[in-house]
């Protein structure tokens, strides 16, 4: 094939790509940001729920939040599986409507039990969900451009953090005694019913794969099944033969520590705050946002980055670094705002930066079935530290009075993952790639 040749293909393939992004990224990332906050909002909630329920202690908030991660973590693996089989619509309407409806009733805790069971219960009704999408979007996209499109999509998580903070501090303080219901049930009740209607709109309007889009001409399909196809020859196909390769491990253990690093910063931010002497509960919500507004621009520039440059594990290593050592000035200098604020803002930026391009790579490495499996494993695995982050340090800081010692930890688990980083294969598709640009 000459050069024009090339050219004229790779422009016509940027154009239909082009066409899908508009289609499915606005919409996937609107799920997602619900997803997230769904997730993440009883952190915003925590300050006041313990106020109205004092058997939520600082240990046993920590063990219902992580509760949500196993849950998930049990249901991930076969649900991903499933939707291989059935169909994104299927899987991902059925996720987002049962969801959405626990996460509403989270408005009727009123014990540990309560609390406990329907903490559990999210997490088995959203399993599935983040590993899903990011197998849907293997579907739609070339290896290639999947650290843009995981960019935005997983700009789902600072959006969802800035409307958890400053928009769920805002619920809390406008409709606190509406009904006679706290602000906080306010809070869980409005931020979890639109994912019901989102799962219904899910259904009428997305596709399972490119050859079902009706939006599509035939000549789109086949520009797109032939750009998906590109080194899938070499890639893993069977989920069996993927959880006995070591990169599979070695991503997980990664994600691990990226995930610990997150999750440490989500819940625990607004406790950081207040241990800062930042007293109002509102003006804690709207602080939580500040490193959120900057964390967006860094995962657009640090994604479309790894695209341009074909190359994935230095871009998820260097922020991986960057977010330890910040971390652990934050830890060393907890009692002083000017220097554990800012730095805990550098960490956030740079974990999630890591956190975009990671997902970038395992299409890379796994097709068909063991994409499936593969990325549901490495979730899984790696959501875990969504109940190892926040369990530690609520057990540390009831033990201490101080969250240093969680924070260390997290920074031992970040230094991890910066050493499976290290161990990950690179892509031979991507090597072409960097070799033909």
């Amino acid at each position: 094939m000459s050069t024009s040749d090339t050219t004229g293909d790779r422009s016509e393939e940027r154009a239909v790509l082009r066409r899908i992004d508009a289609r499915l990224l606005p919409f996937l990332l609107l799920c997602y940001t619900f997803a997230y906050l769904d997730r993440v909002n009883i952190g915003f909630a925590k300050l006041h729920m313990q106020a109205d329920i004092p058997a939520i202690t600082e240990a046993a908030f920590g063990l219902g939040a992580g509760l949500f991660f196993i849950a998930y973590a049990c249901f991930e693996i076969p649900s991903n599986l499933l939707m291989h089989r059935i169909g994104a619509r299927r899987t991902i309407t059925r996720i987002m409507v049962l969801w959405g409806l626990t996460s509403a009733a989270m408005m009727f805790v009123n014990n540990l039990t309560t609390f406990y069971v329907l903490r559990i219960l999210l997490g088995i009704f959203e399993a599935g969900f983040a590993p899903g999408i990011i197998l849907y979007l293997t579907y739609w996209y070339p290896v290639r451009r999947m650290a843009r499109a995981m960019g935005i999509y997983m700009l789902a998580g600072p959006i969802g953090s800035i409307i958890g903070s400053s928009g769920s501090a805002l619920i809390i303080r406008t409709f606190d005694g509406v009904w006679g219901l706290a602000g906080w049930q306010w809070m869980f009740l409005i931020e979890g019913l639109p994912c019901v209607v989102m799962g219904i709109i899910f259904w009428k309007v997305m596709s399972d794969r490119p050859e079902q889009a009706d939006w599509l001409s035939d000549r789109e399909k086949q520009v797109v099944r032939r750009a998906v196809g590109e080194g899938k020859d070499e890639a893993t196909h069977s989920f069996a033969t993927a959880l006995k390769q070591p990169q599979v491990h070695i991503m997980a253990a990664a994600y691990f520590g990226i995930m610990c690093g997150i999750y440490a910063a989500t819940f625990w931010l607004p406790t950081i705050l207040k241990e800062n002497g930042v007293s109002d509960n509102f003006t804690v919500g709207l602080l939580s946002a500040v490193p959120y507004v900057f964390t967006i621009v860094v995962m657009i520039w640090l994604s479309r980055r790894s695209d341009a440059h074909a190359e994935r594990r230095w871009h998820a290593i260097v922020p991986t670094v960057v977010a330890a050592v910040a971390l652990l000035v934050a830890a060393f200098s907890a009692k002083n705002f000017a220097v554990s604020f800012p730095a805990l803002c550098v960490a956030i930026c740079a974990v999630w930066g890591a956190y975009t391009v990671f997902w970038a790579m395992p299409g890379e490495h796994f097709g068909g079935t063991a994409a499936a499996g593969g990325i549901a494993f490495i979730n899984t695995i790696g959501i875990l530290g969504g109940f190892v982050a926040p369990y530690l340090i609520g057990l540390v800081k009831q033990a201490t009075g101080s969250t240093q010692g969680g924070l260390i930890a997290m920074v031992v688990l970040l230094v991890v993952s910066i050493i499976a980083l290290l161990l990950i294969r690179p892509s031979t598709v991507l090597q072409r790639e960097r070799v033909s640009t």
